[in-house]
This record gives C-alpha cells, sequence and structure tokens, in this order.
C-alpha cells in the first residue's frame, strides 16, 4: 500500500468533522525528507444537481485544515520515523477536472471542454451525478447538456471579472443544441 493511501483513512475523519473531503494526496522525497501534498476542498452532497458555485476554501479553512490533519499524523505512526514537511492547498484552476465531483465543485465557473467534436468555452450551470449543463458562449451562445463520458478534457479558466458567484444558475438545455456522444 502506497503512502497517500495509507494517509487517506487517517485524515479523511478530521477533515470531515470540519466539513471538508481530501481531494488528491502526494508524497515525493525532497532529500532527507518528503513533501506531503493534501488538497482538500469542501464537502457536498454526494447525490442531486450542484446548481450554485461552491465556495472557494478560505485561509482560515485552510489553516485549521492544516491542523487537523497535523494531528492526525502525529497521533499515528503511518509517516513512520522519516521527518516531513506538509502542504495543505484546495485544489487549484491549473487541475484538469477528472471526476464528476469536480465538476460539481465549478459549478458557475468557466471551462474549456475537450470532446470528440472540438473545444468549447462554457461556463457550467449545473452539475449532477452523471452530466452537467453549461452555456456555451457564442457564436452562438447556447444551452447543452453534456455527460461527463463524452468530456475528454476540461479545464478551468481564470477570470478576473466573474460575474455574481452568489447568483443561482437556472439554464435549462435547449433540446435542439443538446451535445451528447
Amino acid at each position: 500500500m502506497s503512502t497517500p493511501d495509507r494517509i487517506r483513512p487517517v485524515v479523511e475523519p478530521v477533515l470531515a468533522h470540519l466539513g471538508f473531503v481530501v481531494d488528491d494526496i502526494t508524497v515525493t522525497p525532497a532529500g532527507k525528507r518528503r513533501v506531503v501534498r493534501v488538497a482538500v476542498d469542501r464537502d457536498i452532497p454526494a447525490e442531486g444537481d450542484i446548481v450554485a458555485t461552491v465556495p472557494s476554501l478560505t485561509l482560515d479553512e485552510i489553516s485549521a485544515a492544516t491542523h487537523a490533519i497535523i494531528g492526525a499524523l502525529d497521533d499515528t505512526d503511518v509517516m513512520g520515523e522519516s521527518a516531513y514537511v506538509l502542504e495543505v492547498t484546495s485544489p487549484g484552476v491549473g487541475r484538469p477536472l477528472t471526476s464528476p465531483a469536480h465538476f460539481r465543485h465549478n459549478v458557475g465557473r468557466l471551462v474549456v471542454l475537450t470532446t470528440d467534436s472540438g473545444k468549447v468555452t462554457a461556463r457550467i450551470d449545473r452539475a449532477g451525478e452523471t452530466a452537467l449543463v453549461a452555456r456555451v458562449l457564442g457564436p452562438p451562445e447556447r444551452i447543452v447538456e453534456m455527460p461527463y463520458a463524452a468530456i475528454r478534457k476540461a479545464l478551468v479558466q481564470v477570470e478576473f471579472d466573474r460575474p455574481d458567484a452568489d447568483e443561482p444558475a437556472v439554464a435549462e438545455p435547449d433540446t435542439d443544441a443538446t451535445e451528447k456522444e
């Protein structure tokens, strides 16, 4: 069993208590130490559609997660006797969206979606368990429903002048413009 696989069951319960989930864990050698990177995100319901932007974690929340993870790791021998450096982050915009949970955490955000039909830039309006509804930027602007299985690559785009993230997205797909594979 790999070190990240041994760390995950140790830190998941303490993060769940804070309302967070583990997105990713990596352990990298760095001289005589190891760098343990734990990406955490806000916990969201596992079922149903997400139609509003999930707030990003604050620095205070990352700090609370860091303290909880340190405590959990120090209370076990999962890291052994070797020194390690802990880095706790939220998933960055450079991370590809590869699971339904990733899309569900990014409702309201602008993404570039690559399918077998090509690339589109769209804003995710709704994300469910198997598909998303997005507003494809024009021309022509249109609303599409896209199953996750049809998406080959998805990346969040950085926006400095993003529309109000507190407004829930309510777009319904246009049945004529629905992209399915």
